[in-house]
């Protein structure tokens, strides 16, 4: 390829978000590599060999160098459940802890379907355990579906350490719990099962949120530390919310990492509403088994999500 002729490597743009996002688990750590990436495939478009590899797999050998960089010597991205006993103090102070550098979600209404494929939160948590290289090799081979050739040429190593490498962060996953299987936010059964949790939370109807959940569900919020396990503790905390913020809260729902999402809207006065937390759910077996609910300002900026909406707003959306 001569240096002036056109290359044009947007169309990989959304693939390698996702791909760096599963790599680094921060939204903004990602599009910032990509970019570099980009930048980088430019600068050194006289040397590309066509006859090596095709324009996207030199992409991610370039990206997966940038995601190993900017991994190397750096602390994991947990969820408060990664760190420790659940909290059995639901009037416990929420108190942010700012200097961990907490998992984010995927904003998937930015990205074509195709790009959100095995993003489920619990398993980026999970992929944060493994060394980088053997979540490079996990990705790349059982997401993206590259040949252990293909790998071992981007990592500089063998095929026969690739398809080692892969075996061992299979099973470390698996032990993670980022191999359990969850509904789709598309099936029917979710969809209602999501449906009556917006209207038992906008209702601040704590015994019907209750009747949602599993029995061991679990609530965190990051970047508060705390979490709880079980829908009695649950029940506690959302019951405590209502307290504090009153009734009448609005609810939009979306997805985020593939799964059923909702963004949540504390009541002002006045009539409007503020937004207030971004809330990814796992379903299994028709109930709640999971909420992750984000507060952090700049993960709620990634979903492009409006900071207010009046009455009369969320009355049209509905």
């Amino acid at each position: 390829m001569r240096h002036d002729v056109p290359v044009d490597f947007e169309p990989y743009r959304g693939e390698l978000v996702a791909y760096c996002y599963r790599m680094l688990g921060s939204f903004h750590e990602a599009e910032d590599l990509v970019q570099e990436t980009m930048l980088r495939a430019w600068k050194a478009r006289d040397r590309y060999d066509a006859t090596r590899a095709s324009v996207r797999t030199w992409l991610y050998r370039i990206a997966t160098n940038a995601c190993l960089t900017a991994l190397e010597g750096r602390a994991r991205r947990p969820l408060p459940s990664g760190l420790g006993a659940p909290s059995e103090d639901p009037g416990a102070p929420l108190t942010e802890v700012s200097d961990i550098p907490w998992l984010q979600p995927f904003p998937d209404a930015r990205f074509d379907a195709e790009v959100r494929t095995d993003m489920r939160l619990a398993l980026i948590a999970a992929m944060q355990l493994l060394p980088p290289r053997q979540r490079a090799v996990l990705v790349l081979r059982e997401v993206l579906q590259f040949s252990a050739a293909e790998v071992a040429e981007q990592l500089g190593t063998t095929a026969a350490a690739v398809n080692s490498s892969l075996q061992r962060a299979r099973a470390a996953v698996a032990d993670g719990g980022g191999a359990e299987e969850v509904a789709e936010p598309d099936d029917p059964g979710t969809h209602a099962v999501i449906q009556s949790y917006v209207r038992a939370f906008e209702a601040a109807d704590v015994p019907a949120l209750v009747r949602l959940l599993t029995d061991e569900a679990v609530l965190e919020m990051p970047p508060v530390p705390l979490w709880y396990r079980g829908s009695r503790d649950y029940g506690l905390f959302m019951d405590r919310v209502f307290t504090l913020r009153g009734p009448g809260w609005a609810v939009t729902s979306l997805t985020a990492n593939g799964q059923p999402a909702l963004a949540a809207y504390a009541p002002e006065p006045g009539g409007s509403h503020r937004l207030h937390t971004l809330q990814v759910l796992t379903v299994t077996g028709g109930r709640v088994a999971h909420n992750v609910v984000f507060a952090d300002p700049r993960v709620l900026e990634a979903f492009d999500l409006p900071q207010r909406i009046s009455s009369d707003e969320f009355r049209q959306a509905r």
